[in-house]
């Protein structure tokens, strides 16, 4: 009888370290797609310069929201972002958000943006033990004119 409950204390702690390394990875890969996302984002609006179609819903497939749309479904990115950090606005797309930062001073450039992507990560656990913050990636575009 005392093997019998080994074994299956070995099954538990077996299973509970194979859901411990699935949601690891997969919190990994969703960090590597919102990374790549916001890399991505930054480049079409620096493109652009920072015109608002980058931002509108507006989403030929020539324009700045229609290609961030296309890499979006070619990434497999689409994150839930129900509500931004204080400050940001939602993209129409719904793939990210964004805050106009204002001119450098002594210089003619004068458009800087933030841009925030959120990690898609469906596990319930995950989400209630983290801050929201924790799930996000945020970067800055260069000065532009």
């Amino acid at each position: 009888m005392k093997e019998a409950f080994s074994g299956i204390f070995n099954f538990v702690y077996l299973i509970a370290f194979l859901l411990i390394v699935s949601g690891i990875l997969l919190f990994i890969v969703g960090y590597a797609k919102a990374f790549r996302m916001k890399n991505y984002i930054i480049l079409s609006i620096e493109n652009f310069e920072g015109r608002e179609s980058c931002f509108s819903s507006r989403s030929s497939d020539d324009s700045c929201s229609g290609i961030i749309s296309q890499k979006a479904k070619s990434l497999g990115y689409a994150p839930n972002i129900t509500s931004c950090p204080s400050g940001f606005s939602k993209a129409s797309s719904g793939l990210f958000c964004y805050l106009g930062l204002g001119s450098k001073e002594g210089s003619e450039r004068h458009k800087k943006f933030r841009v925030v992507t959120q990690i898609d990560l469906n596990i319930p656990i995950f989400r209630d033990i983290f801050t929201k913050e924790f799930f996000q990636v945020t970067g800055d575009t260069k000065y532009m004119k």
